[in-house]
């Protein structure tokens, strides 16, 4: 199991390693939100603060950053981003319908034009039968427009790896939106 698992890191690292220095996904993201005078905040759980970093690893991205939020505990959601706690307890913190709501608290209760959010989880530990170790959903929205999507990475890789994952699919997804949107 561990040269499986050194295996899968080792792989996920090679083919993602012009990705981890071009930051290219980031820049045309940065483009399409200067272009079209966009402000972007974004709320994270189990990425911890990784998406907001890359976005902000572009030069100049004060013209379209507004504000971004590590919401890890339940209560965060709930006091910051104005998630339902009844939501929490019927789907669990890890759950399309939190996506989407942490996704609702930043448009309405921040003056940004799209929102970004991350729930999932990143392991070892808070699996279950029904939500493996993997599994990010993340919610993207606008004014008109809110979405959550699942991904499911592959359980094998650490902890570390998984959040460049989860980041990196969230932003394949704001790109896409962007592009479908603007």
């Amino acid at each position: 199991m561990f040269l499986e698992k050194f295996f899968v890191n080792l792989l996920f690292i090679v083919h993602n390693f012009y990705r981890f220095v071009s930051f290219k996904k980031e820049k045309e993201i940065a483009e399409l939100l200067i272009k079209n005078a966009l402000k972007i905040s974004s709320a994270e759980s189990c990425t911890g603060g990784l998406l907001s970093s890359r976005l902000t690893d572009i030069s100049g991205s004060s013209a379209y950053i507004f504000q971004n939020f590590v919401t890890y505990a339940n209560s965060a959601k709930v006091e910051i981003l104005g998630v339902n706690s009844e939501t929490i307890n019927k789907n669990g913190v890890v759950s399309p319908d939190v996506a989407h709501e942490m996704v609702k608290g930043l448009l309405s209760g921040y003056d940004c034009s799209v929102a970004i959010s991350t729930t999932g989880i990143a392991g070892p530990l808070g699996a279950s039968e029904t939500k493996p170790i993997g599994l990010v959903y993340i919610g993207i929205g606008n004014d008109k427009i809110q979405k959550s999507y699942k991904y499911e990475a592959n359980p094998l890789l650490i902890r570390p790896i998984m959040k460049y994952a989860f980041a990196f699919k969230a932003l394949d997804l704001l790109l896409q939106f962007l592009k479908e949107n603007y």
